[in-house]
């Protein structure tokens, strides 16, 4: 299992991998552009990042378009940081309500990524919970400086690529 920040990156490397290796699974963990739509649906196995309505409704019109439904999680903006893409955590009930029953989207679960500068354990308790009261099983949660944190807290995906690969500016 891969995960992508940007479906043009994606566009460049997963199709020849995935001739090679069928089984690959791809998820977009960065944000997606309504532009970027089309692709992402057809591209990428799970959609981790639906954080706004427009997007959302993007999505759904698509998968009704091109019959694709690629599961689907929803980004909480669990430190309401002002900066970051996501669902405020008051609105996020509310909005996996409108994506599930109006929009008939795949939700499988949710995302968040935590403030930087805070303690992930509130924000990765916060996003269980969220889940709990929405019967979602799936949580995307937990990177390469917190993941085992994250796992305590129950996360079903943790994201490592840094881990893995370094520091985006010094990958060759």
């Amino acid at each position: 299992m891969f995960g992508e920040n940007r479906v043009q990156e994606a566009q460049a490397k997963y199709p020849e991998l995935r001739e090679e290796f069928p089984d690959l699974a791809l998820h977009l963990i960065g944000p997606l552009q309504t532009n970027k739509v089309r692709d992402a649906v057809v591209l990428f196995d799970v959609i981790e990042s639906v954080d706004r309505l427009r997007l959302a409704q993007a999505l759904a019109g698509e998968m009704e378009r091109s019959g694709r439904r690629p599961p689907c999680l929803i980004e909480v903006n669990t430190g309401e940081e002002p900066q970051k893409a996501g669902i405020m955590p008051a609105d996020a009930d509310s909005f996996i309500i409108e994506c599930r029953e109006r929009l008939d989207l795949p939700i499988i679960g949710l995302m968040c990524v935590p403030p930087l500068e805070e303690e992930p354990a509130p924000h990765f308790a916060l996003l269980r919970e969220i889940a709990r009261r929405n019967g979602l099983e799936i949580l995307s949660m937990g990177m390469s400086a917190d993941f085992e944190k994250a796992i305590r807290f129950g996360a079903t995906h943790v994201r490592v690529g840094t881990a893995i690969f370094g520091a985006r500016g010094t990958r060759d």
